[in-house]
């Protein structure tokens, strides 16, 4: 193993558990996505049609809280703190730093959407999923879209303080607009114009797809080239944007 690799998963143990000591962002991040689930679930118990909408629904939310939420969070907080400049003077390579980051929030991932496909098999009779490739490449997408949105979004948070409002101010409509907790093929015209313009939406349909309706990769692949375009657009503002220093003293 090399030592950018030894020092990326080192960073990885410590940020699992700093995760795991933090009950506000074991919360929000993790188990907010399954309170959502287990709520919704309990509201539409038997209407099978609606608990196949839901589950794949909630699994995009998921996605989304642990990636583009949480990044969006810890990276403000740690530029503000001034500790991605601390760590930029320590012999440990910025790549492994941020690769152990990185991780964290893909485990994070992994475990909740296991955790959800568990629950719809056991609890809202969606079966296990249909299609594990189109539910693996889905998956891998949407976390590289929302990570990279949201290590770019947090260059645009002027502090910490202001952290919960900015990220807040898009996470909640996205969700909202995005087809989460209803079918999107029933709102409105213009919200649907919305949510085709928002790479949530096209999450859903794909993780539907590999959850509930057996499709494959092929026939999700417009939704799959929107979250790519998405994807582009999120790497390249967050590589340009990219600061290890403060923004404010």
């Amino acid at each position: 193993m090399t030592d950018v690799a030894r020092l990326a998963w080192r960073q990885y143990r410590l940020e699992r558990k700093l995760f795991w000591r933090n009950p506000s962002a074991a919360f929000f991040n993790f188990l907010l996505p399954l309170l959502f689930l287990a709520f919704f679930g309990a509201i539409l118990h038997g209407n099978q049609k609606q608990l196949n909408v839901i589950v794949p629904g909630i699994a995009g939310m998921a996605v989304m809280s642990t990636t583009f939420t949480a990044l969006a969070f810890n990276m403000t907080f740690l530029r503000e703190q001034g500790i991605l400049k601390r760590i930029r003077g320590t012999p440990i390579p910025s790549v492994s730093y941020l690769l152990g980051i990185a991780g964290n929030a893909i485990t994070n991932t992994a475990v909740q959407i296991a955790i959800i496909a568990v629950a719809g098999r056991v609890f809202f009779g969606t079966g296990w999923p249909r299609d594990y490739l189109e539910l693996f490449v889905f998956v891998s997408a949407g976390v590289i879209c929302f990570a990279s949105l949201g290590v770019a979004f947090s260059h645009a948070i002027p502090n910490f303080d202001s952290a919960p409002a900015y990220v807040n101010a898009v996470f909640l409509p996205v969700i909202f607009v995005s087809g989460v907790f209803y079918d999107a093929a029933n709102a409105p015209g213009f919200l649907k114009g919305i949510a085709e313009a928002l790479p949530l939406k096209h999450l859903i349909d794909g993780l539907s797809g590999a959850m509930v309706k057996g499709t494959s990769v092929s026939t999700n692949i417009s939704a799959l080239g929107v979250i790519a375009v998405w994807a582009a657009l999120g790497i390249a503002l967050a590589v340009r944007g990219f600061s290890w220093e403060q923004r404010r003293a």
